[in-house]
């Protein structure tokens, strides 16, 4: 197959415009396992090994802006970990070092696959997505851009170009369950964001639904019965309650790699472990 590579994003949009199928790699830690084991052919590669500009991120107002090209390794740790540690703790958990290396955000929202590790983290941060084709640009917030299992909403001839997330005060964390400690594709994760200024709280799921789910009747019944201005104090039963909602909006399924009730009992005690740990 034909790999070109592009060196300015510009150029990477005028061959998309004339040829929308072609296929992007960026780490190809999924385009290559489609090549190599489920016998993908891609008419044309683009290589996005050349594009700097994708791999930069920027802090400015409150806000941080993500290239879709900056790897996992680049988020773990140093000033973007502080800024968005959820982000930091979901890159951690992807694979081994040299999927870290190699992976990339954009290659996450390319996928969309629902067990994606940054995505719960997006919804969670309520992202916005920036896309580009050479005819203009979108902002896609991150509820829009997902729309099924590994279904996004880029049209022919769009790439992500990057993402930008609030620097949010207050506690933020991720965590998953598979079906072993390192290198595993998630059964069930989670991320719980804590506004402390705002007196908010969001969760986002991850692998137990056809997209992220945004557990919004669980976040509001939190409002209802929690202050979640300044420092949260959580009770053991409203923690419970808590884990026990957000399982509910779950809409899990059984696979070769859990049953729908273990994902669902494995989301409730995330959200009950995350929220605890938002209050310590």
């Amino acid at each position: 197959m034909p790999v070109l590579r592009p060196t300015s994003v510009d150029q990477l949009l005028d061959i998309l415009a004339n040829d929308p199928s072609a296929s992007l790699l960026a780490g190809g830690t999924d385009l290559m396992v489609e090549v190599n084991l489920h016998g993908r052919r891609p008419a044309t590669v683009l290589s996005l090994r050349s594009l700097d500009e994708l791999t930069e991120w920027s802090h400015r107002s409150g806000r941080v802006t993500i290239g879709a090209g900056l790897p996992y390794a680049d988020m773990e740790k140093g000033p973007l970990a502080q800024l968005v540690p959820a982000l930091a703790q979901a890159a951690r958990t992807v694979g081994s070092p040299q999927i870290r290396a190699a992976g990339t955000i954009g290659g996450n929202l390319g996928t969309c696959s629902p067990a994606g590790d940054t995505l719960p983290v997006l919804a969670a941060l309520n992202a916005t997505i920036h896309v580009l084709h050479r005819d203009g640009v979108r902002d896609v917030p991150f509820s829009d851009f997902m729309v099924g299992v590994k279904r996004n909403c880029l049209r022919p001839g769009e790439i992500v170009h990057s993402v930008t997330v609030p620097v949010v005060e207050g506690w933020q964390g991720y965590a998953k369950v598979g079906t072993r400690n390192a290198m595993v594709i998630s059964t069930a994760s989670a991320c719980l964001v804590h506004d402390s200024v705002e007196g908010l709280v969001s969760i986002a799921l991850g692998a137990v639904g056809p997209t992220i789910i945004r557990a919004t009747e669980a976040e509001s019944w939190l409002a209802r019965n929690v202050s979640l201005r300044g420092s949260l104090s959580i009770s053991s039963d409203i923690a419970t309650e808590f884990g026990r909602r957000v399982a509910a909006e779950a809409r899990p399924i059984s696979d070769h790699r859990s049953t729908a009730d273990y994902r669902r009992h494995a989301i409730s005690v995330l959200a009950r472990r995350l929220l605890e740990r938002a209050a310590i």
